[in-house]
């Protein structure tokens, strides 16, 4: 499965001067939700994805998405695996879990993602459902964007990867795209202005 060209043909892969959630710049985006917007290629690539997970033997008993960007991407793999879905969402700044969700002591669960750059938010996640008892077991998401070392893959964790080295991370394929620290971006230097995705319809 050709991953890079799914998103290709779903104009989801963004060319420009992007500002990401990190702070950092970019030349290139990757818009997920325009790949979700298909039910079949959801479905597609959660089946791809849960052939890994379920090839490695990790047992799972939730899926668990950080809210918003991973909703689609964990509900459908939670689907794929036969699994409960739940997600947590940021109150006060802090990833909660909320509406009537609840986790069992010793629970397993796999945390997911659309994308994963660092591992910021799924590591919030875990944490919040850590926090009432559950054991996070994996991660997964449908793109690697090649800071941390997903199963298959070549690609060594980089220092600001924060997904723990002892628990696996599966996904569909790395997009190991260069990222800037602004004042360090040759895009702002050439006197372009940074996008921050979504914020101007993008």
């Amino acid at each position: 499965m050709d991953i890079k060209q799914i998103y290709l043909d779903a104009d989801a892969m963004l060319e420009g001067h992007f500002k990401l959630s990190s702070g950092n710049h970019s030349q290139f985006y990757l818009q997920s939700a325009k790949v979700l917007e298909d039910p079949k290629t959801a479905m597609k690539l959660a089946n791809a994805l849960a052939e890994q997970i379920k090839a490695s033997g990790v047992k799972i008993d939730t899926v668990c998405s950080p809210a918003i960007g991973g909703l689609i991407a964990g509900f459908a793999l939670a689907q794929a695996l036969d699994a409960r879905y739940i997600f947590t969402e940021r109150v006060g700044g802090e990833m909660t879990l909320r509406r009537g969700f609840d986790v069992k002591e010793g629970e397993t669960i796999l945390i997911c993602e659309d994308i994963i750059t660092t591992g910021g938010s799924a590591m919030e996640a875990a944490a919040a459902v850590e926090g009432l008892g559950a054991k996070v077991v994996a991660f997964a998401a449908l793109a690697n964007r090649g800071f941390c070392r997903r199963e298959h893959s070549s690609i060594e964790a980089k220092p600001n990867c924060k997904l723990p080295g002892d628990l696996p991370f599966f996904a569909l394929a790395d997009f190991d795209f260069e990222m800037y620290a602004p004042e360090e971006c040759p895009l702002c230097a050439a006197g372009s202005e940074a996008i921050k995705p979504g914020s101007r319809g993008n």
